[in-house]
């Protein structure tokens, strides 16, 4: 799918996206384009810091109080401040993700431009930390982590969230202001993930696929449960596909039960992948019972409904304010083997209704949750923000 598929709109706004976010990560990927779709000229002041999530969880372990971190970061900030002077003028400040350590330089260079200041504030880093274990582990430095995060919601002008749900723990966790957050859901590029063949096959598998990190948040152990709930079916078959720190202990539980309906891949280029998840009979989404992971709708949940696929996920309050159940996707419950299996069961049984929600769960996405109605919204944002500061 090319650029020309998706025509420019025009507009006065000017924006400074900045930071030493991932530029490589789909959320900024996927609100610098939709920004650009809808007319707004965006001046990227980016300088690399992170290698990752887990160079931030190394951080986030003590790891920034080593010498090579500090230089690194001395470094990345020092660019940062040399590109930020020969920019021009421009509207307003967006903070990428992960921005919220980058907050306190913005804000020094938006308050002498007197300019506006948004932060995408899309994952928090403390609750990442709280959830892999970390503030346990490493509590001074899981205590500064979480002053410093509160710090950086009292900066902004603005913060960006992608569910009413995480926008409302933020409020409760942080004291953030409710009328100071602007939503813009994850959403998936459609550039990448669209519908496309599927290579036809003559093997009689029910393919079942998943593909993420391998992490509480989504729940993959949940997953590999199922898979040994449906030996009693041989055509259906699961591939995992993905890493991270989860991923020994389900690759060891299919081991236990010698389960041969199972197969684990590393990571695959993203075409790869969009071409293996595209020829899926059926995609899964998240399933674990962290607080992230209910407050958020899952990226691969967006974009297996990019590409037309029937999709089972986790069931949650975000979820649901989304997408309905048997009509744009199918839910069952978290943390439950036999409700997935059950859900499992009762698509593979039934072709049609598998086809009726990948066709309505792709018509939904292409309404709301492509790349240039993402835009739009966070346009919508940004020059409500400028209007107000102009007052």
């Amino acid at each position: 799918m090319d650029a020309e598929a998706h025509p420019r709109k025009t507009s006065s706004l000017r924006v400074c996206y900045f930071g030493t976010y991932r530029s490589e990560y789909s959320r900024n990927r996927i609100l610098l384009e939709g920004l650009r779709r809808s007319g707004v000229e965006v001046i990227e002041c980016h300088a690399p810091l992170w290698q990752g999530i887990e160079d931030r969880v190394q951080a986030a372990s003590g790891g920034w109080l080593k010498p090579a971190f500090v230089q690194r970061a001395g470094r990345a900030y020092a660019r940062l401040l040399a590109a930020h002077r020969a920019l021009p003028e421009y509207d307003v400040m967006v903070l990428g993700y992960p921005g919220q350590f980058d907050v306190f330089l913005a804000r020094l260079l938006t308050w002498i431009r007197r300019r506006p200041l948004a932060l995408d504030a899309f994952m928090s880093p403390y609750l990442i930390a709280v959830e892999r274990g970390l503030t346990a582990r490493h509590p001074l430095t899981g205590r500064l982590v979480y002053w410093l995060e509160k710090l950086a919601y009292r900066l902004p002008d603005l913060l960006i969230q992608d569910t009413p749900e995480y926008a409302e723990w933020l409020r409760a966790t942080f004291g953030t202001k409710t009328g100071a957050v602007g939503l813009v859901p994850t959403g998936a590029d459609d550039v990448v993930f669209h519908p496309c063949d599927p290579t036809p096959r003559e093997d009689g598998v029910f393919w079942v696929v998943y593909y993420g990190s391998f992490i509480p948040n989504h729940g993959v152990g949940t997953i590999v449960e199922a898979a040994h709930l449906l030996q009693d079916l041989p055509d259906v078959r699961f591939h995992l596909i993905g890493d991270g720190p989860d991923r020994e202990a389900a690759q060891r539980m299919a081991g236990e039960w010698n389960l041969r309906n199972v197969v684990f891949s590393p990571w695959l280029e993203q075409q790869a992948l969009v071409r293996l998840a595209g020829s899926a009979d059926l995609c899964l989404g998240a399933f674990g019972t962290t607080p992230q992971s209910m407050m958020t709708v899952h990226n691969k949940v967006y974009e297996a409904l990019a590409m037309r696929l029937c999709v089972v996920t986790g069931d949650s309050p975000a979820i649901r304010r989304a997408f309905r159940h048997g009509e744009e996707l199918w839910l069952c419950r978290r943390a439950d083997p036999a409700s997935l299996a059950g859900a499992i069961r009762t698509l593979r049984a039934d072709p049609s209704l598998r086809a009726t929600l990948a066709r309505q769960g792709h018509k939904a996405y292409l309404a709301h949750y492509t790349v240039g109605p993402l835009g739009d919204r966070l346009k919508a944002h940004l020059e409500q923000l400028v209007r107000e500061g102009g007052e």
